[in-house]
């Protein structure tokens, strides 16, 4: 059976910000779906809860397996949504799981001052958009910048997004996690800080850290991202 993928994004971002890799999977020829969680993309309008988040992996999950086995995809708070989602005591229908720039625990002074810092963007003229844009201007290629955005920013979901974060038991779902297990972090993530002690949980799994690269690293390096794609489903087909 052929390998099916299921993408899920990171905070403000939507769906759209995987379609490099969409379309590498299409030519490659695994089916992939993208799913926007609520309070992003075109579920902009929902509040964010985490049971609804859940809810769009699972949904998007197991009407993907119910076709072949499933490669779960998630960065940054899509991510570590899905870790604690595949490392869940009664096991979803995961075949492989690729954990992109999420190798860090969403709790105390870090997510205090993430969320700070986010307020103070959230507080400037045009929330803040017109440094962002500056910003995404400056690191992303051509091939993916408008892709990054295209489906909106979800700037009113963010900080009780970013709070019900905490509520995750990343350090034991991650030590139940039994499926092949790639993390890749771009050289300069933030979100690197409990690299170490993510791999040693998961021995398993692989780690894989993309140089001269950020946070942004499935849309700074889509090529790199795409051959880790490449190599997840080759693991997965082999098996």
């Amino acid at each position: 059976m052929v390998v099916q993928v299921v993408l899920v994004h990171g905070i403000r971002t939507s769906a759209t910000m995987w379609r490099a890799q969409a379309a590498y999977l299409e030519e490659r020829g695994n089916p992939a779906i993208a799913v926007d969680l609520p309070g992003h993309g075109t579920r902009m309008a929902e509040d964010f809860t985490l049971e609804g988040a859940f809810a769009a992996i699972d949904d998007a999950v197991r009407d993907a397996a119910s076709r072949g086995p499933v490669l779960l995809v998630g960065h940054s708070m899509g991510g570590l949504l899905c870790i604690e989602y595949v490392g869940a005591e009664e096991q979803p229908p995961v075949a492989g799981f690729i954990a992109a720039s999420c190798t860090a625990i969403p709790r105390g002074v870090g997510l205090a001052a993430y969320r700070m810092l986010a307020r103070g963007f959230d507080s400037l003229p045009d929330r803040g958009m017109w440094l962002t844009n500056r910003m995404l201007d400056r690191i992303l290629p051509a091939e993916t910048r408008d892709d990054f955005g295209a489906g909106g920013y979800a700037l009113d979901a963010q900080d009780v997004a970013l709070s019900s974060l905490s509520v995750l038991d990343l350090l034991a779902a991650v030590g139940r996690i039994d499926v092949p297990l790639w993390f890749v972090n771009g050289q300069y993530d933030q979100l690197r800080v409990n690299e170490r002690l993510f791999t040693r949980l998961a021995p398993h799994a692989e780690l894989i850290v993309v140089p001269r690269t950020t946070h942004h690293v499935t849309v700074m390096r889509p090529d790199v991202f795409n051959a880790v794609l490449n190599l997840a489903i080759t693991t997965l087909e082999r098996t």
